[in-house]
């Protein structure tokens, strides 16, 4: 495995065909999380992942999960939850409350692996619009809901998402997928398989068909502004392919 120089933050990653099968995507570890090196890592089809008082590890799983938003699952229960329930999705409103939220204890553990170090290293991608975050209020103005995850040209890697109440979660992929399918990127890097994501239409595709995708989509503009279209009805939306 690669040990990584920390003071060198344009240092290039090593080639992920050589990530270790078992831990399954391991790649190397050590490093620091500088925007340098964190966009390096997003471009190379590489991720940080690691937990308090561990060292920085970085991944590059095989197969890989995504979720194309041309084929995102939405649920009859999920559709009467968009169109009734009055809720109200921003934008980059409150990213730090979202990384915040994504790091609380969940019902089943109080383990997180958003450490401080990893909340300032992606508030610092947000202040370069890097990273970006989906908001859902419910009509009494609380943040009940959301996602943040990475840009990078076309490709839109999620990193965490939360709900405290029903489906909030779901609505703020939703929301996601409907803008990105507009904005032409190709699609949401979901990274490691878990049933939530499944639940919501992601399947699991080759680490070499995913880096090859990335690739081929490096260059996709970003949107002039990562806002909420305010014609967006995402409760009659039929994904299908643009």
């Amino acid at each position: 495995m690669t040990l990584l120089n920390p003071t060198w933050s344009e240092e290039p990653f090593p080639p992920v065909e050589i990530a270790w099968e078992e831990p399954n995507g391991l790649l190397a570890v050590g490093g620091d999380l500088s925007i340098a090196r964190l966009k390096n890592a997003y471009r190379s089809g590489i991720f940080p992942w690691f937990g308090p008082r561990e060292p920085i590890y970085w991944w590059s799983p095989d197969p890989r999960t995504v979720l194309f938003p041309e084929r995102i699952r939405i649920t009859r229960s999920l559709r009467k939850s968009l169109r009734n329930k009055g809720y109200r999705i921003t934008f980059d409103t409150r990213f730090a409350e979202v990384v915040d939220a994504c790091a609380a204890p969940r019902a089943y553990t109080a383990e997180t692996w958003i450490t401080h170090e990893m909340h300032t290293a992606y508030c610092m991608l947000h202040a370069h619009d890097i990273a970006h975050s989906v908001e859902v209020w419910n009509p009494a103005g609380e943040l009940v809901g959301g996602l943040y995850g990475v840009a990078t040209g076309g490709v839109f890697s999620g990193e965490s998402m939360f709900s405290r109440e029903p489906d909030t979660s779901k609505i703020a992929m939703v929301a996601l997928a409907w803008h990105l399918q507009h904005w032409g990127f190709a699609v949401i890097d979901c990274q490691i398989e878990n049933p939530h994501l499944i639940s919501m239409g992601s399947e699991n595709i080759s680490r070499h068909a995913y880096y090859t995708l990335l690739q081929d989509n490096l260059h996709v503009p970003p949107p002039a502004r990562w806002e909420t279209d305010p014609h967006a009805d995402l409760s009659r939306w039929e994904p299908q392919p643009t």
